[in-house]
């Protein structure tokens, strides 16, 4: 018997395109695809044991399996055709929400730096 965490990881490759890039819909004659930053991950575990007797607890016996996983789908925007060719309009919301974290990743590390200039 195939263990369902493994067979989970094995059907993750083909997730990420049909995640990613949603299924075309023509709205007034343009054909229009979704596009999405797509995040996920999966852990598992297992186990087994027997350890000794420890005092007056009685010898263990032992086994376990887990598993777990979450993912995260963010519509950035969408591929839309016209007369020259295929088109990429943002999601403006979806934009500043991807680009916080690099702002914020660039302010901190020019703080540190000019900090550094200072000290020295």
């Amino acid at each position: 018997m195939e263990k369902p965490i493994e067979s989970l990881a094995a059907s993750v490759p083909s997730w990420g395109a049909k995640m990613a890039f949603g299924e075309s819909v023509t709205i007034d004659g343009r054909e229009v695809v979704p596009a999405a930053l797509v995040v996920f991950g999966f852990g598992g575990g297992g186990g087994s044991g027997k350890w000794p007797q420890r005092g007056e607890m009685p010898e263990g016996q032992g086994e376990g399996t887990g598993g777990g996983g979450g993912g995260y789908v963010l519509p950035i925007g969408a591929w839309v055709s016209g007369p020259n060719g295929p088109r990429f309009l943002p999601n403006p919301v979806a934009i500043i929400i991807v680009s916080a974290p690099l702002v914020s990743a660039v302010g901190w590390a020019l703080a540190r730096i000019i900090g550094a200039l200072r000290w020295r």
